[in-house]
């Protein structure tokens, strides 16, 4: 197991990976269809836009976090 320190980085790790498998799949599949060869050509996509966005999904995130928590009421 990890340390509890990383889980940030986990958690973007896992988010980045199965958002980014999902968006490239459907991308890849309305581009070309279930042609020959459609598998590898959708891994190498979603590879590419994992090395992308896990980094955009760590620098993000904080940002994102503190953008909701200023559009949230806080409970007393």
């Amino acid at each position: 197991m990890i340390p509890a320190r990383f889980a940030p980085i986990g958690f973007g790790f896992v988010l980045s990976g199965m958002m980014t498998f999902l968006v490239s799949a459907l991308s890849t599949f309305r581009a070309v269809g279930l042609a020959d060869g459609v598998f590898a050509l959708w891994m190498s996509n979603w590879m590419t836009s994992w090395v992308i966005g896990f980094p955009i999904v760590l620098f993000v995130g904080p940002m994102s976090r503190r953008f909701v928590d200023r559009l949230t009421i806080k409970e007393p």
